[in-house]
Parts: C-alpha cells; sequence; structure tokens
C-alpha cells in the first residue's frame, strides 16, 4: 500500500471512530408499579434523532388492587389520548444513554443487545425511578406488560 492510500485509509478509520453515535430508531412501551407509585410510558425516537416521550404518573397510590387497577387503565387512556400532542425534542446520545442537551443525568438507557430502552423518570427530589420500556413495532391501547 502506497503511504498515501495509508494516511487516507488511517484518517477514515479516525473519522469513523469520532463519529457521533446515531440513537436507535423505534418505539418502547411500559409501565411500572413500585411503592406506590404508577408509571406508564412511551418512547419513540424518529429516523432524524429527535424522540418523544411520554410518562404520567401518580405517586403515594395507597388502595385495593380493584381501585390501582382501574388507576392503571385511566392512566393507560390517558397515555393514548395525550400521545398525538407529544412534541419531538433533541437529546444527547452516546450510544447507551440519552440525556438533555448538555445535561448530566440520564434520562433514558437503551441496551443495545436486548433493544431494551428504560426511562429515568425524576419525581421531585427522589431519585430516578427506572420505568423498563419494550420494543413495540406499534403502540398497544394499554403498555402495562401483560402475565
Amino acid at each position: 500500500m502506497r503511504p498515501a492510500h495509508l494516511i487516507l485509509a488511517f484518517a477514515l478509520l479516525a473519522l469513523t471512530a469520532c463519529s457521533k453515535p446515531v440513537p436507535p430508531v423505534g418505539k418502547w412501551e411500559g409501565g411500572t408499579e413500585r411503592g406506590g407509585t404508577l408509571v406508564v410510558a412511551r418512547v419513540e425516537v424518529l429516523p432524524n434523532g429527535t424522540v418523544r416521550v411520554m410518562a404520567p404518573d401518580i405517586t403515594n397510590v395507597m388502595a385495593p388492587r380493584h381501585r390501582i387497577d382501574i388507576l392503571r387503565d385511566r392512566m393507560a387512556a390517558d397515555l393514548v389520548n395525550g400521545w398525538s400532542e407529544i412534541k419531538p425534542r433533541m437529546f444527547d446520545f452516546d450510544g447507551k444513554t440519552f440525556r438533555k442537551p448538555g445535561g448530566i443525568a440520564p434520562q433514558m438507557v437503551w441496551d443495545k443487545n436486548t433493544n431494551q430502552m428504560v426511562l429515568q423518570l425524576y419525581i421531585g427530589a427522589n431519585p430516578a425511578l427506572p420505568v423498563p420500556l419494550r420494543p413495540v413495532s406499534e403502540f398497544h391501547d394499554s403498555p402495562w406488560a401483560s402475565g
């Protein structure tokens, strides 16, 4: 290989190694019920790298199971009915973690091997509440995992 070709190959390799990671395009949904907090969520990463995210929550839920099930159904309906109003936003993405532009706190963490997304929800001054989301081809009327 001639020196000029070697330099060009090295330069291309260096540029590729320094390129900005591309966010995974797709849809994720799910919900969690933990410690008196209910959260249901949708995330959609668009081809241009912007992200639509919605995660309604109810905190301090202390009720019988049938009442919690009613709340879960209402939250799922609120998510479906409000989704069309959600505008895409930019996030910084490092190949695994999404952060608000210039931010430090993780907003979402993506596992490339499983294609699972975990939304990091910050409620008040509490530590982040991880909300595991599963990949879906289309969103469902109820994003709560069955079974």
